[in-house]
């Protein structure tokens, strides 16, 4: 059975975003320097969005304690940094860790949309 859960902006008022707006939401935080994005589930689940404009690390934990799961791109060398927390923490990054945005939009969309990661979504389990 598919339950579809609301969304929320951790940091923003309670108002849900839906999965046709999450998309301008994140690229109107990354405009304005926010590059880390937390959503909230009303089922209590997180979806972690960080970026440095070019990759992203997309994060989705099932509770507090969770060490969730998180998208992958196999296969990428190096590394990246400039991933900007809220806490004025700057990480670095392994790109097989990260993915690029654009498939990263695709990914978060897809999670509000649906609750689920794509079928195709390549991700590590950290469980």
């Amino acid at each position: 059975m598919l339950v579809i859960e609301s969304w929320v902006i951790s940091d923003d008022n309670p108002v849900p975003v839906s999965s046709g707006m999450v998309l301008e939401v994140l690229q109107s935080r990354i405009d304005s320097g926010q590059l880390e994005t937390w959503l909230i589930s009303s089922s209590g689940r997180s979806l972690a969005f960080v970026t440095n404009t070019e990759r992203a690390m997309v994060m989705l934990l099932e509770d507090e304690g969770d060490p969730g799961e998180h998208a992958v791109d196999l296969g990428a060398e190096g590394a990246s940094g400039g991933f900007g927390l809220s806490n004025a923490q700057d990480d670095m990054y392994p790109n097989e860790d990260t993915v690029p945005i654009r498939e990263a939009f695709r990914l978060v969309g897809h999670i509000v949309a649906t609750g689920a990661w794509p079928m195709d979504a390549r991700r590590v389990v950290d469980r």
